[in-house]
């Protein structure tokens, strides 16, 4: 890689530190860069630059990578990478999701950047150029054909183009926030942004920055103006994932934005307007969380002006077979495992399990099934080989699998990691994001098996 080819990089990082790193990574490499700690100044030099790369720092006290992904998109079509110190593996799944062109795992060396911008800059062209500037992020459905679900669909639909507050409560994996953007795609707001946040998942100090943003000087380290997330969210929706985590005196800080319909961002002297649909969810008992005094019960009626109740998958068994086909066809494609079907008596065991993580464990487990189907089957055993192990020796469950042929696990194990790094042409954090797995322990598992004289 040399400057002869003229590769211009725009680089998002807020650490200083970092930022001349990369700066000078860049350098080393030929690459031609134009470094930003803040991100109003780096959209706007999206829209008036010609970049061939973005390079995104994500993480606590910089940008959130998901985001900014979604956000470059749809300015202009150009291939995005992110760098993180560490990266949960949800995080990295709605990174890639955003549309991401690669998420780099700190040491970011610099070969690995070198072959990553190479290869996105290359590839990007080839696959991104269409009639439009806007990248369609892929949404998947609401599958259902059950009563109760065609009847909150038909709620939710129905209440959409209001500005009223949502609250969405449901067992974990019953599709809270798939429920959440289907308002917000049938709403008069879907031109405008979809921002999602998870209350549970920060702490409170810097969940309070992220929702409501910081002044430069705020507090050590905010080094640049930061706009929160109802900010970044105006003119469209924000979705407050578990909100019942939240702490209790955010909670209050939370009650005023939605009441005045402003923000006051850290250490800001001015209060800012925003127009914000809000959306909440929780898989918690509010009115005990009110009770055991860890949720405010005005902010419970401020946000519970239309309240909807996902049903548990148990309690809709007419979805489970329509779900599972179109996971079915949905990973086939993805595996490019065109033509696979169900073996016989697969679909009446699906129907007769409790699915107490819903309908994420059924799509989970139909990914499984998929990557390690032969013949053109989804056999039982390929969905539900961890089962099979651990009750060798036991008595069988009321409702038996008949297993026709026994598996080693540490075979399967093998087995599907393989098909992962082939699926993904060798690109182990994206192979990792498929397994459901850190690529640490990807790293290790591949050391373990050349140990062993294995090679993938």
């Amino acid at each position: 890689m040399s400057g002869k080819k003229g590769i211009r990089a725009i680089i998002l990082a807020y650490g200083t530190k970092v930022r001349l790193l990369l700066q000078e990574t860049m350098e080393s490499l030929g690459i031609s860069s134009t470094p930003c700690d803040d991100e109003g100044q780096f959209f706007d030099l999206l829209k008036k630059g010609t970049f061939d790369v973005a390079l995104v720092v994500h993480g606590p006290g910089d940008a959130d990578g998901e985001l900014v992904t979604k956000r470059c998109l749809e300015i202009v079509p150009i291939p995005v990478i992110v760098l993180a110190q560490e990266c949960m593996v949800e995080e990295a799944i709605k990174i890639m999701q955003a549309g991401a062109e690669d998420l780099i795992l700190s040491p970011w060396e610099d070969q690995i950047l070198k072959a990553a911008i190479l290869k996105a800059v290359n590839n990007f062209p080839l696959r991104q150029l269409r009639n439009s500037h806007k990248r369609r992020i892929k949404q998947r459905e609401l599958v259902c054909k059950s009563e109760n679900m065609l009847r909150l669909l038909e709620i939710a639909k129905n209440i959409a183009p209001s500005r009223a507050a949502v609250l969405i409560q449901g067992e974990s994996g019953t599709g809270k926030e798939l429920l959440a953007r289907y308002i917000h795609q049938e709403s008069d707001r879907a031109h405008g942004p979809f921002v999602a946040i998870n209350c549970a998942s920060l702490p409170d100090a810097l969940l309070e920055s992220e929702l409501f943003g910081h002044e430069k000087g705020a507090f050590t380290g905010a080094i640049s103006r930061k706009k929160g997330k109802f900010e970044l969210a105006d003119k469209g929706t924000i979705l407050l994932d578990e909100i019942t985590e939240m702490a209790y005196p955010l909670q209050a800080k939370l009650l005023r934005v939605l009441q005045e319909g402003e923000v006051d961002r850290l250490g800001g002297a001015e209060s800012v307007p925003i127009d914000v649909r809000v959306i909440a969810t929780t898989n918690r008992d509010v009115k005990k969380a009110i009770s055991d005094g860890k949720f405010r019960e005005d902010l419970y009626f401020r946000l519970n002006v239309i309240p909807l109740t996902l049903p548990p998958l148990r309690s809709r068994i007419e979805d489970i077979e329509a779900l599972a086909e179109y996971f079915l066809k949905e990973f086939s494609k993805d595996y490019g495992k065109s033509g696979l079907v169900f073996a016989e008596g697969v679909l009446e065991e699906l129907k007769s399990r409790p699915w107490k993580g819903n309908v994420r464990e059924l799509r989970n487990i139909i990914e499984r099934g998929v990557l390690l189907a032969r013949e053109g089957e989804v056999r039982l055993e390929d969905l539900f080989f961890d089962e099979l192990e651990s009750s060798q020796g036991d008595a069988p469950p009321a409702s038996t699998i008949q297993v026709k042929d026994m598996f080693n696990l540490h075979d399967i194990e093998r087995e599907v990691i393989k098909k992962a790094l082939i699926k993904t042409g060798g690109n182990r954090t994206h192979a990792a994001k498929l397994l459901g797995i850190s690529v640490r322990t990807l790293r290790n598992k591949l050391a373990e098996y050349r140990e062993m004289g294995l090679v993938l």
